[in-house]
């Protein structure tokens, strides 16, 4: 199991447009708005790195509004 953090920068007012789409990715467990340097924070889990990174990718930043993205990689002690 892969787990990422990834921070997302929106265009302005389409903060919440992009959050009701990343809402509907399955693969988001969690999803946060932010102020500050990003609009948004979304927890996604894969089963490995290579899927998290098609998720960023192909269901993220395809999403009319995202403007950026920065995806942190989580890991288990």
């Amino acid at each position: 199991m892969a787990i990422g953090f990834v921070l997302i920068s929106t265009a302005p007012a389409k903060e919440h447009d992009v959050y009701s789409e990343l809402s509907k990715v399955k693969e988001v467990v969690e999803l946060h708005p932010l102020f500050g340097e990003y609009d948004l924070i979304a927890k996604v889990e894969a089963e490995d790195f290579n899927r998290l990174g098609q998720i960023v990718v192909d269901k993220i930043r395809s999403i009319p509004g995202v403007i950026d993205t920065k995806t942190l990689t989580g890991i288990k002690f």
